[in-house]
């Protein structure tokens, strides 16, 4: 029969635990556990502690090292999608996702005779022309994106213009604060009174 250490502890005090003790008593010199008893000296138990502890921290170590996680954290392959392009592909999807749905019910509709089968198949036909449109609605605002605000190498691009408007905007606003500052150190003199 075999026990853990707490049921060892636990057991009463007869021949099974005493052969038990004098067990692990005898394994104690391998595992560099201080054996309990009389012999051991004081002069020894410092010492076999401060191993002992070195030992507990090297197998914490090893555990640690041999801990793997459920999944390792990986750079993104690609960039996340900006914004508006990222919800007319969830529109799309999803219209699709009906769309098919309406195909399937019309199919079955169609298989059992029923009186829905007519308002299904117009529904998805009318799906379908959805569909395509959210599809193309993807690809358009991306191409749309991408040149207002990506692709500066292209000849066409928006971009350019957009981000040297950007430029000559904060350095009007930089050198007017510059002016405005000017005008504070050297105490308002050359203003106009206001009053």
């Amino acid at each position: 029969m075999l026990m853990g250490t707490a049921e060892r502890r636990r057991a009463p005090e007869d021949g099974c635990a005493a052969g038990l003790r004098a067990d692990s008593a005898s394994e104690a010199p391998d595992r560099d556990i201080p054996a309990a008893g009389p012999e051991s000296s004081a002069r020894e138990r410092p010492e076999r502690s401060a191993r002992q502890e070195a030992r507990e921290r090297q197998e914490a170590r090893e555990r640690q090292s041999a801990y793997r996680p459920l999944w390792t954290e990986e750079p993104a392959r690609r960039r996340r999608l900006p914004d508006p392009v990222r919800t007319a592909a969830v529109r799309a999807v999803l219209v699709v996702a009906v769309t098919l749905i309406l195909a399937m019910v019309a199919f079955l509709c169609t298989m059992a005779g029923s009186w829905l089968a007519f308002p299904m198949v117009i529904g998805s036909v009318a799906g379908t022309v959805v569909a395509t449109w959210g599809v193309l609605d993807v690809w358009v605002t991306r191409q749309v994106w991408n040149q207002r605000h990506g692709v500066v190498s292209m000849p066409s691009s928006t971009a350019r213009a957009m981000r040297r408007e950007r430029r000559r905007a904060r350095r009007q606003a930089r050198s007017a604060e510059r002016s405005r500052e000017r005008i504070r150190r050297r105490g308002g003199a050359g203003q106009l009174s206001h009053s």
